[in-house]
């Protein structure tokens, strides 16, 4: 009968074995709390374990690991293909961005990039960045509902809603899409999809003047924003922050400018970041900011990618989007890593094959959200608790992701 071996036994116990903090050895005024995993404002099974001074923020350390789905254990056990349902489940509010990224770096390997129809490209882009408006969309709503704003968030999963329905009619799902295949869509969009999604650009362009004028001009949500929780450029850049946390610093950073995938470089669009027009730069509200920024250049993105879907690259008969989906993949033997910029930052995909097997020898995730969760500690000292919720809020973060 074997004997189960511990990893830990008493008389081998390290410092760094033990909680950071333990409550024998909290001074006078000291309080150690933990938020979540179970609550509103940590944005998913997020813990904070929170050491305060009185209500101000002396520490805060983040526990990982509640929504852990063994996702590269997945990905190195089955063919490339069929990991797609799986990415999708990253980050499940922007599923059609994580799909574009895979992809984009199994088509590399495979050297068929240059190969996939431009009009398959254009649809891409287009479903990525619808996705990437219902992903700002949860963002400044949560956020707005977080420092007490309960409007907003409604106005904008009503309109988010819009969305969700016209990619459930590209591909028959409302979240978890498979729709982006290696070399190709499932499906070519759908008859008609085109003019809806120019009717609902005409739509929502108003919507968003009036978010603005609900949400970042609002006198109450920039005296709880501006100012608070300063994130300086070199310390982004040194926690590896992407994305609107990182723009929101002030660094103009877009991987769909800097590495010019797909389509992008042929389509005009600007990059938003922080200029610390209501407090400093860096701050929530100007992530916030960013973020909304970012929703009028994926509709500028949206209108250009149906005026070339209707114009230059018109739906033709026998027109079949999987016409380049190779029957087995099997990509040379390499290392070889992928990114692409996601709604919450640069999402990355290292794989390393051995030139025999249509399963990956190994799969990492570099995940966006896990770098920007990093940093929380650094910009929560000295803060009001408070505060600490509207800066967890302005990272945006989603726990499928960091947990992967």
């Amino acid at each position: 009968m074997s004997t189960i071996q511990y990893k830990y036994k008493p008389e081998n116990l390290t410092i760094s074995d033990l909680p950071k903090y333990k409550v024998e050895n909290l001074r006078n005024e000291e309080m150690l709390i933990n938020i979540g995993p179970q609550h509103p404002s940590t944005h998913g099974v997020l813990r904070l374990e929170v050491l305060t001074d009185g209500e101000l923020v002396v520490d805060v350390v983040p526990h990982l690991g509640y929504l852990h789905r063994c996702f590269e254990k997945h990905a190195q056990s089955l063919p490339f293909n069929q990991v797609i349902p799986f990415v999708d489940r990253l980050d499940y509010i922007s599923a059609m961005n994580s799909e574009h990224a895979y992809a984009m770096g199994v088509e590399r390997m495979l050297g068929i990039e240059n190969d996939i129809p431009k009009r398959v490209e254009y649809i891409r882009v287009l479903v990525a960045e619808l996705n990437r408006l219902a992903s700002h969309f949860i963002a400044i709503g949560t956020y707005a509902m977080d420092i007490g704003a309960y409007t907003p968030f409604l106005w904008l999963f009503r309109d988010r809603e819009t969305i969700i329905r016209m990619l459930e009619w590209t591909c028959g799902a409302r979240m978890l899409y498979n729709y982006i295949w290696v070399g190709g869509l499932f499906y070519d969009a759908p008859v008609g999809f085109e003019e809806k999604c120019r009717e609902f650009c005409d739509y929502l362009k108003p919507k968003l003047i009036e978010l603005q004028q609900l949400v970042t001009d609002n006198h109450i949500f920039i005296q709880r924003t501006a100012n608070v929780g300063t994130l300086s450029l070199p310390l982004a850049i040194n926690y590896g922050c992407t994305g609107p946390v990182l723009r929101g610093s002030g660094l103009r950073w877009d991987l769909r400018r800097v590495d010019g995938y797909s389509v992008y470089p042929e389509i005009d669009f600007d990059i938003p970041i922080g200029e610390g027009k209501m407090g400093k730069v860096g701050d929530c509200w100007d992530r916030n900011y960013v973020r909304v920024l970012e929703c009028w250049e994926s509709l500028r993105i949206i209108e250009q990618c149906v005026e070339k879907l209707t114009k230059e690259h018109k739906r033709t008969t026998g027109f079949d989007p999987q016409a380049v989906v190779p029957k087995k993949i099997r990509p040379p033997k390499m290392d070889y890593y992928v990114r692409a910029e996601n709604p919450k930052g640069e999402l990355g995909f290292y794989f390393r094959t051995d030139g025999k097997s249509d399963v990956p020898v190994r799969v990492k995730v570099r995940a966006c959200s896990f770098n920007n969760l990093s940093v929380l500690g650094e910009l929560s000292k000295g803060t009001l608790i408070a505060d600490l919720v509207a800066i967890i809020g302005s990272i945006d973060v989603v726990m499928g992701e960091v947990d992967r």
